[in-house]
């Protein structure tokens, strides 16, 4: 393990940075299809339930739970990395959105 460990927002900007220089399409039509990406992470997300409850009799048991972690991990990183690509002030506007959550949602009792 290296003695530098990049943090959660540190791996986002170099994912937004990496997809930026390899993007087919720019403008606002790319910006709306990097929001799309997450439609279909979240397929995947429902095809792995699929697969690890066995729901299609047709292909039985395809997927285990933690294929399911997975794709819920492409979710939020997908949805960070879309966050970054719309403001380059994402990490500030998913905090003060998670602190309204947390306070509407506990009342602001939430320990952290």
């Amino acid at each position: 393990m290296s003695d530098h460990t990049p943090g959660l927002w540190d791996s986002i900007d170099d994912l937004h940075t990496w997809l930026d220089s390899h993007r087919p399409v720019g403008g606002r039509e790319g910006l709306l299809l990097r929001i799309l990406k997450l439609s279909e992470e979240v397929g995947e997300v429902a095809q792995a339930v699929v697969g690890a409850t066995g729901q299609n009799p047709r292909k039985g048991t395809t997927h285990t739970w933690e294929d399911v972690q997975s794709e819920l991990c492409d979710v939020a990183v997908t949805a960070l990395v879309a966050l970054r690509t719309l403001t380059p002030d994402a990490r500030e506007v998913f905090a003060r959105h998670l602190k309204k959550v947390t306070d509407r949602s506990l009342g602001g009792t939430g320990t952290g």
